[in-house]
Parts: structure tokens; C-alpha cells; sequence
């Protein structure tokens, strides 16, 4: 399978996709053969589809690019130079097929059926932590494996609390405005909420996973925050949760390192700052327009991670400024075209579709803002991967749906201005 050939066929899938968007979209969602072409395509957001055909294009690039030398040399990989890349090809085609499956799904179903995928998600939180269920890679329990493949029940819960924020902030809203006393605001409205995002913290936090229960837990707060939360519990949930993390990293040594490290990662450039310092110096080498696709040299053992974590840098490293920026406006972007997506459902009076909207921006704008923070060295390691781009088949097949979603609710708002039912 050459990079080219599999470039061209995911370049082409906003095409086919939007073919298939416009079978779907007639007559609320039977087939239909006699839409104008004018008509369908503004069933749907041909643009994002185009974003998102980007990233997951360049993502596999850069994936190929920076695995290439680890894999060809592994025995785990059989020897295999395009092992990564090919599995990640078939992530994508996965998530692919059932994202069309997923926007098929309308979002009064999706409100309907948010406890179960929730339950589903908690519990398979639960089950990763449970020795000989959950495997452990590099000190962390954090996969199910499911035969040649692995789930990481992390991603599933960063989209069912994305559902399940929404949904608790439509059911809870007479008690979450500030026209409810602050004692019932607190004890009915955000209490009970705050209480099962800190068991699902708990759990994260047993595998190890920081990063991901601070995602998780943020976007769930964020939603009910533009959900109308009681200002006056605001602060406090805010002060509280900065004194949590706080105290989280600093029991624990490794984090307490990663911080160090972070703070001067040249002084121990080969010990606590050896990440940091090869990502800054691969950021480095790319210069305006980068030394050229597969160039790149950090990714020969020198830069840990260099197709999961530290991905930003190897293009940096080859794709230069100006790829980075590129995809960096393209998550920009992405970010805020969900929020102006949840923005159109508010108006039209869809407010679980508002909120899920809103918090997918929240989702995608917080973890790609921390993996670019953290390849920049604005922020310490966290261990979160760049989504769309990133190596990985649980963050893939995830990120897939939750723009799937998303698409879906764009399509209904559209279907809605215009007078059908969804």
C-alpha cells in the first residue's frame, strides 16, 4: 500500500461522502432521486467534511513518516515499515463506515439513548482497571484487548460525558439558573452531577490517566457552565478543581517530575526534560517551510512517541511553520464551526442538540489545545494525543463519531430553517 494511493482515497472521501449525504437527505432521510444537486449540497457542511478530510490525510502522512523507522526495526511489528500506517489506515476506514451508520442516528435518539451509553462507558472504564481484563503499557492500564486490536475506554467516555452533560443540563435546567436559591442549585442541580464526574475521575485517575480525567471532567463542567450554571458556583468549582489538580501532582512523584521537567527541560535535557527538549529542537530544525516529508530525523530514537504524543513536532520538523499552521487554523476552525453549529440549535430551539455541539467544540478545542501546548512546551506532558492525527484506533474510530454527531445536528438545523421535521 503506497502513501500516495492512500492519500488520494481518503482525499476523495468528503466526495463520496457527500454523495451519500444526499441519498440520505430527502423526505426525512428516505432515499430520494429528485433533489437538485444545489439543494443537497447545502443539506450538509461540505466544508468540514473538506477539514476533516485534511487532517486525517495529513495525520496518516505523518504517521507513516514518523513510524517508519521504529517499525521497520521492531519485531513487534514484525519488521514491517508501513505497520503503523497501515493499521491507522484501517482505523480510519472503520471509524468511516460507522460514522455514516452514526449520522444516520438522529439526535432526539441519541438524547434518548445517552444513559446507556454512558452506563456503557463507566462500565467499561471500571473493567480496564481490573487485572487480566485491562493491559498494561508502560506502567499504565489503560486498554481492553480485543484481539489484534485494543479499546481505550477513555476515548468512549470523553464522548458519552459530552452526551451526558448535555442531557443533564436540559432535564436539570430549572435548577441550575441563578433564579433557584444557591442551596438548591447546588445540592439538586450541580451536586449530583459533580458527584458522577468525580467517580469517573477516580477511575481514570486509578489507570493512570491525568490527562484524559481532565478533559473528561472539564467538558462536562464547561457544558453545564453554558448550559446557564448558577454564576455564583462558578468560582468556587473552579478555585476547587485548580486545588485538586494541584494536590494530584503533587502526590505523585512522576507527575512532580513532569512539572520539573517542564519548568526547565534543558537543565536535564537527557533525563526528566529529554521529551521536551527533542520536541523543541524538531520544532526547530522545520524552520518556515520544514526540511521535506520524511526528512525529518528526530523520529530516528531520538523523539519518544514521535506517532502518538509528539506527532505536532515531526511536522513541524518536515512540513515547517507553515504546515503547522495549517493545522493548527484547521482544529481553530473545526472548534468554531461547532460552537456556531450548537449557536444555530439554540435559536431554533433544540437545546440538548446546542449543548452536544457546544461540548463537542470544547472536547476537540481542549485536547488539541493541550497535545499543541505540550509539543510547544507551554504545558507539561500529558499523554494526549492530537485528534484526527494521531496514531491510535480507539481516538480515531471516537473522533470520527463525535464529528459525525456533529454533522448530524448541522444537517437537522438545516432541515429545521427550512420547515421539515427531524
Amino acid at each position: 500500500m503506497s502513501v500516495a494511493s492512500t492519500t488520494s482515497s481518503v482525499s476523495q472521501w468528503p466526495t463520496r461522502m457527500a454523495d451519500w449525504f444526499r441519498l440520505r437527505t430527502g423526505n426525512g432521510g428516505r432515499t430520494t432521486s429528485s433533489r437538485s444537486s444545489a439543494t443537497s449540497a447545502s443539506e450538509f457542511d461540505v466544508t468540514m467534511l473538506w477539514v476533516i478530510a485534511m487532517l486525517v490525510a495529513v495525520g496518516l502522512l505523518m504517521v507513516y513518516s514518523s513510524s517508519i523507522a521504529s517499525a521497520s526495526e521492531s519485531k513487534f511489528t514484525r519488521f514491517s515499515p508501513t505497520y503503523f500506517f497501515a493499521r491507522q489506515c484501517l482505523f480510519v476506514l472503520i471509524g468511516l463506515v460507522l460514522a455514516l451508520f452514526v449520522f444516520d442516528t438522529s439526535v432526539r435518539t441519541w438524547e434518548r439513548i445517552t444513559p446507556y451509553v454512558f452506563f456503557l462507558a463507566v462500565v467499561l472504564v471500571i473493567l480496564v482497571l481490573i487485572p487480566g481484563i485491562g493491559r498494561v503499557v508502560n506502567g499504565a492500564r489503560r486498554w481492553i484487548p480485543l484481539g489484534p486490536f485494543s479499546l481505550q475506554p477513555s476515548e468512549l467516555m470523553k464522548f458519552a460525558m459530552v452526551l451526558f452533560a448535555a442531557r443533564y443540563a436540559v432535564t436539570k435546567v430549572n435548577v441550575l439558573h441563578a433564579a433557584q436559591p444557591l442551596k438548591q442549585s447546588l445540592l439538586k442541580g450541580l451536586g449530583p452531577f459533580l458527584l458522577i464526574a468525580l467517580l469517573v475521575s477516580v477511575a481514570l485517575l486509578r489507570e493512570p490517566d491525568f490527562g484524559a480525567t481532565l478533559v473528561v471532567l472539564s467538558t462536562g463542567l464547561l457544558i453545564l457552565f453554558m448550559a446557564g450554571l448558577d454564576h455564583r458556583l462558578v468560582m468556587p468549582v473552579v478555585v476547587l478543581g485548580l486545588i485538586a489538580a494541584v494536590a494530584l501532582v503533587w502526590l505523585e512523584p512522576y507527575r512532580l517530575e513532569r512539572i520539573f521537567g517542564f519548568l526547565d527541560p534543558w537543565k536535564e535535557e537527557f533525563g526528566k526534560g529529554y521529551q521536551l527538549t527533542q520536541s523543541l529542537m524538531a520544532i526547530g530544525r522545520g524552520g518556515l517551510f520544514g526540511l521535506g516529508l520524511g526528512a525529518g530525523v528526530s523520529k530516528h530514537y531520538y523523539l519518544p512517541e514521535a506517532h502518538t504524543d509528539f506527532i505536532l513536532a515531526v511536522t513541524a520538523e518536515e512540513l515547517g511553520l507553515v504546515g503547522v499552521c495549517v493545522v493548527i487554523g484547521a482544529y481553530a476552525w473545526l472548534t468554531w464551526r461547532a460552537f456556531a453549529i450548537g449557536r444555530e440549535a439554540r435559536q431554533l430551539e433544540q437545546p440538548f442538540a446546542a449543548l452536544v455541539a457546544q461540548g463537542i467544540g470544547t472536547l476537540f478545542g481542549i485536547q488539541s489545545l493541550i497535545n499543541i501546548a505540550v509539543n510547544m512546551g507551554f504545558a507539561p506532558t500529558k499523554g494526549l494525543t492530537l485528534p484526527l492525527m494521531s496514531y491510535g484506533g480507539s481516538g480515531m474510530v471516537a473522533s470520527l463519531i463525535t464529528l459525525s454527531v456533529l454533522l448530524r445536528i448541522d444537517w437537522e438545523n438545516r432541515r429545521i430553517s427550512r420547515g421539515f421535521k427531524v
